[in-house]
């Protein structure tokens, strides 16, 4: 185990002590004057109170884009491990071909994709669902959009790699036993997949809840997410202290929601 701690310490421990740390600064120190670590709990309640909009806008495009994800990618694992037959190894390489391209290239796809003399706009304003004012790029639909596009692969691959593990005798068991196509994948199939699914949102929902490039690109300043902030308060305004309280106060709220959620899901071991 010791590469693996070695490993975790390096980059997991110091650096979130380090992070830990600046969130303790002293609020009026400043870049140019240094900071001092003074135990300013005070840091954590500032940046809840004056970024509350912007946090709960991530954890709410977050959560929209993780049942998306789920919702599209079971479907997708679903037919890739049970009916692609010869075909499955290159479905999943079509899967994981968006990771051949850097995220920054795929997100600004979408804001070409997404633009106002675009084909989809035109279509949909072809058939009266849009009116002639009316938009897609800097939405919610829009940093929802593409925060779907650029973390579905983390969930279609957990739940592949749990449905392909399913004994599909099971399943027939279940015909056999006359339970229609639908009760027998409530009854079989979605408690034997329980494991990919709770991998799949969890490893979904984490990075969303903390991305930054799509409200930044596909959005607009209503659009702002908690990653825009972080950004802006460590690279432009310099304000350091507001920044890591700002972080550490995300990590807490996600590492406290993944635990109740596993809690509900009833997959304990995962902890």
């Amino acid at each position: 185990m010791l590469p693996a701690a070695l490993w975790l310490g390096v980059f997991f421990v110091i650096p979130f002590y380090s992070l830990l740390a600046t969130s303790l600064y002293d609020p009026q120190g400043s870049v140019l004057t240094g900071y001092d670590v003074t135990y300013h709990v005070a840091n954590f309640w500032d940046a809840l109170r004056e970024h509350w909009d912007e946090l709960w806008r991530s954890l709410w495009y977050a959560g929209v884009a993780t049942v998306i994800c789920a919702v599209i990618g079971y479907v997708l694992a679903y037919a890739i491990a049970f009916k692609a037959g010869r075909w499955r190894n290159f479905l999943l390489v079509l899967v994981i071909a968006p990771f051949f391209t850097s995220f920054l290239v795929r997100t600004l796809s979408w804001k070409l994709i997404l633009a106002d003399d675009g084909f989809i706009v035109d279509a949909l304003q072809t058939v009266h669902l849009m009116g002639d004012d009316d938009r897609l790029l800097a939405t919610p639909i829009a940093v929802i959009a593409g925060l779907v596009y650029n973390f579905l692969p983390f969930m279609v691959l957990p739940l592949y790699a749990s449905l392909e593990k399913i004994d599909v005798r099971l399943i027939e068991a279940a015909s056999d036993l006359y339970a229609s196509p639908s009760r027998g994948f409530l009854k079989v199939t979605l408690p034997l997949s329980m494991p990919g699914v709770v991998a799949g949102t969890l490893l979904t929902f984490i990075p969303a809840a903390g991305d930054y490039i799509n409200a930044q690109l596909l959005g607009s300043t209503n659009q702002r997410m908690v990653g825009n902030v972080i950004q802006d308060l460590f690279t432009d305004t310099g304000d350091y202290a507001a920044a890591g309280a700002l972080s550490v106060t995300l990590m807490a709220i996600i590492v406290a929601l993944v635990v109740i959620y596993i809690r509900k899901a009833g997959t304990e071991e995962l902890l």
